[in-house]
């Protein structure tokens, strides 16, 4: 029971989970800096104050969730455009070759049974 312990702690799938959550936290501060000491005071700018927490809608305060929704968005768009569109390119440059010519095989094996259930009807048809 404890060689099996042992083999689960030691299998490098919890490992790397530790280290991307360690990773992932860090990561998480660092945008969170970016969005609210670079990004937000410019928001502020444009909208005019560099802080929604004061506004109220019939007495009801919407002011902090304003904040954390464009907090939220900015830190999604820096996300996506600092990270994932930067990734998925270069995954994109370094596709092997077998995947690509797979992709291109399958298409082009749907345009021949395209072909081919056209011809089959064509011959069927007096």
């Amino acid at each position: 029971m404890l060689k099996d312990f042992r083999d689960f702690i030691v299998r490098g799938n919890l490992i790397e989970l530790a280290v991307a959550f360690v990773i992932g936290a860090a990561f998480a501060t660092v945008i969170a800096s970016f969005v609210t000491n670079l990004l937000m005071p410019l928001v502020g700018k444009i909208g005019g104050r560099p802080d929604f927490s004061d506004i109220t809608v019939g007495g009801i305060p919407v002011g902090q969730f304003v904040n954390d929704l464009v907090v939220f968005l900015l830190i999604a768009a820096a996300i996506y455009f600092v990270v994932v569109l930067p990734y998925n390119r270069l995954m994109e440059r370094f596709k092997k070759p077998h995947e690509v010519a797979a992709e291109a095989t399958s298409e082009e094996i749907v345009l021949l049974r395209e072909i081919r259930d056209l011809m089959a009807r064509r011959e069927d048809q007096p």
